[in-house]
Formats: C-alpha cells, sequence, structure tokens
C-alpha cells in the first residue's frame, strides 16, 4: 500500500461568534477574517509538514484547489506543487486536482502540470477535477456545463500532453489555434491521472472506463466508500478489465498518540472543530450540477456526513477517522484497507486548528509505527495508462 500524506492548508482562526454569526465558511464568509501575516505563518508551516513527510518515508504528499473559503487555503496549488517538487527530493505530488472548468484556456493546466513534473523529475500526479459546487458559486460559472466542460478540457489536457503540436482545437467550449504547450512532461505517454469523486456514478464510470486513478472524497461513512469502490471495480469489469487497487485511493483523517485515550484527547476538539465549523456550507450541489440519479445517492449519504455526527463511537463506527495509539491505527487501516481494496491511503494528519506540534508529533508516530505493516502490503502493478 502506498501512504500519502494529505494537506488542505486550513484557516484555523475562526471568531469566536463564527457559528451564530456566519452560515457558511465557504463562498460568503467575509475575507476581512483573514490575516495576510498570519497566513504567512501558516503556508510556511504547511508547506514544512509536507516537506516532513518526504522526510519520514512517505510514498507521497497531496495537495489541492479551492476557492474562497476558509476549510482550504489553496486557491493554486500548482503553486505549492512547484514550491514542494523542487523542495523535496523523493515523494510523489498529486495536485488533486485542478478544476478544469474554472481555467480559461485548460491548456494552462497541461503547461503547469507538465512544469511541476518536469522540475520534479517526473514525480507529478496529476489531478483534474470537476470542481465543488461552491466553486460554481465563486466563478459565477452555470453549474448544467460543468460535466460537459470537464469533458472536453480532460481530453484536451490529455492531447496536449500526448499530441505534437502545434494542433488546432474547436470544440465547444474552448477555440484555440495553436495547442503547442512548452514543456511537455517527462512522464510518458503522460502523468498518472487521479480523479477524486464523492459518489458521482457519472465520474465513476468514466475514470473507470479511461482506466484512471479513483479517488474516494473524504467525510462519509465508510459504507459509503465501499459502494463507491465496489462500483468502480464492476464497471472496471464491464469495460474489460480488473481493476487495480492502486486505482483506487481512500482520504482519510488519522491521529496517533501514545495510547488511545491520549490521541481522543489531544484530537477531537480539533476534529469537531473541524466537522461542524469548516465543513459548514461545504456540500452544495448547485441544480445541473450532476445528475438526478446521482443526486439521489449523495443525497442518501449526507445523512451521515461527518459534519452530522456527535459522539466518538459515531466517529469509530462510521470510520470517519481513524485515532489512537500505533497498534490501534495500524489494525484499523490494516482492516478497512483489506476491506475496502484500495492501494492508496490518503491520510489527512492535520486538520482544521491542530497545532503544528501534535501535526508533526502525529506524523513522526505514524512513520516510525505503523507506516512500515501498511507499505508492506502488497498488491498487484498498475494496468497500463491510457490516454
Amino acid at each position: 500500500m502506498r501512504i500519502f500524506a494529505f494537506h488542505l492548508m486550513p484557516w484555523d482562526r475562526l471568531p469566536a461568534d463564527f457559528d451564530t454569526k456566519y452560515e457558511s465558511a465557504w463562498t460568503w464568509l467575509p475575507n476581512s477574517l483573514y490575516d495576510p501575516p498570519h497566513g504567512h505563518t501558516l503556508y510556511n508551516r504547511y508547506l514544512d509538514e509536507l516537506c516532513l513527510a518526504d522526510e519520514l518515508g512517505f510514498d507521497g504528499v497531496c495537495i489541492n484547489e479551492h476557492h474562497q473559503n476558509a476549510y482550504g487555503t489553496m486557491p493554486s496549488p500548482n503553486l505549492m506543487g512547484a514550491i514542494l517538487a523542487r523542495q523535496t527530493k523523493r515523494v510523489k505530488i498529486a495536485v488533486i486536482g485542478n478544476a478544469l472548468p474554472l481555467y480559461n484556456p485548460p491548456t494552462r493546466v497541461a503547461e503547469e502540470f507538465a512544469m511541476i513534473d518536469v522540475i520534479s523529475g517526473g514525480r507529478l500526479i496529476a489531478g483534474l477535477v470537476v470542481g465543488g459546487g461552491p466553486e460554481y458559486y465563486s466563478f459565477t460559472i452555470n453549474p448544467t456545463h460543468a460535466r460537459a466542460m470537464f469533458a472536453e478540457a480532460m481530453d484536451l489536457v490529455l492531447r496536449a500532453w500526448t499530441e505534437p503540436g502545434p494542433f488546432e482545437h474547436y470544440g465547444e467550449y474552448w477555440k484555440l489555434k495553436y495547442v503547442n504547450p512548452w514543456p511537455r512532461p517527462i512522464q510518458q505517454p503522460h502523468p498518472t491521472v487521479w480523479i477524486p469523486g464523492a459518489g458521482s456514478k457519472e465520474t465513476i464510470e468514466l475514470v473507470a472506463a479511461r482506466r484512471f486513478g479513483y479517488m474516494g472524497i473524504p467525510y462519509f461513512h465508510i459504507d459509503f466508500f465501499q459502494r463507491n469502490f465496489d462500483l468502480f471495480r464492476e464497471c472496471a469489469a464491464k469495460c474489460g478489465y480488473e481493476a487495480s487497487p492502486y486505482q483506487l485511493g481512500w482520504l482519510c483523517p488519522i491521529y496517533v498518540a501514545e495510547s488511545d485515550e491520549q490521541a481522543w484527547t489531544e484530537y477531537e476538539p480539533h476534529l469537531m472543530h473541524f466537522a461542524k465549523q469548516l465543513l459548514k456550507g461545504l456540500v452544495v450541489l448547485p441544480p445541473g450540477y450532476t445528475s438526478a440519479r446521482s443526486i439521489v445517492g449523495i443525497h442518501s449519504a449526507l445523512s451521515k456526513f461527518l459534519s452530522t455526527v456527535e459522539t466518538r463511537k459515531q466517529i469509530e463506527d462510521g470510520a470517519y477517522a481513524i485515532v489512537g495509539s500505533p497498534a490501534t491505527v495500524k489494525q484499523k487501516l490494516l482492516e478497512y484497507g483489506k476491506r475496502l481494496g484500495v492501494g492508496n491511503l490518503l491520510g489527512l494528519f492535520q486538520l482544521g486548528t491542530l497545532p503544528g506540534d501534535l501535526t508533526r508529533k502525529n506524523m513522526q508516530l505514524f512513520a516510525r509505527e505503523v507506516m512500515p505493516a501498511l507499505q508492506a502490503v502488497k498488491h498487484v502493478p498498475l494496468p497500463q495508462l491510457v490516454s
């Protein structure tokens, strides 16, 4: 199993009256609450935590794109990816991902991802995403066009990496006389592609058909991940192949301390702040953003979303977060990894207000006493990428 350290780079100083005064941590939260000098400290601390993952032997690091929110202050994950490409030596750099409909033209994604791949020596994992519902409000983009724009942009990015330029592109949303990106990526035919999803059947079917990687978006009950990963394997079988565990990734908050009780004492306040504050307003499905059949499944799962939980038992029963001593965390992750059939564990080792000292301790304990047993789990080789 491959182990990645995922980072959201959250804002950790919401006001005391946030619950009563603000309806969401997304889109409409006034940016007057952002303190740039403190942001300077946070960004550099968070980058240090990702560099630490490289030193500790993690297989990769993950960053992602969100706009106008306190949940994750990375409107440009490519900037962070470029820094990490230079400051790390061995980890894969997974940008999960660039929200393609937000880029005009999307060939910028092909160019910037190629830069990261070249700077890093071929360590990029290219995340291509539709973008979250709140992003369509932030950018005032018609959500009924989201899927069609994504499909056109994804094909254009892949062509830009694999088809000699210059060539012309005349699509429904973008018309380009010259597509001829410099540089080109080191990885051939193109970098590994991961596409995350929150249960949309259209996304699962697309990813399986293209033989890309499907990353399960977190904060749902473990049963929801199980259904989605089983559906992915079914879709792969319909496409004539057996899905590799390395095509699947489970993103989960993880916290390790010296004992179970100490872990919960240190972590629970930060986890609940994250669940009740930073997830507030996240689940927005603009009209037309996804199909009716997918909305039915997603809405049924929302009754067991992390923001609804109230007790430690609910968190443990639903595997919303894996918390405890090294022995406890190792046993649970081995069990759930086998149950879900995933080859990639995307651990969220910092979230919300979790301070730097506890984040570093968490990562160090995990790397020393948990990670070796997980990395020893062997899976079959990755399937051949197709474009």
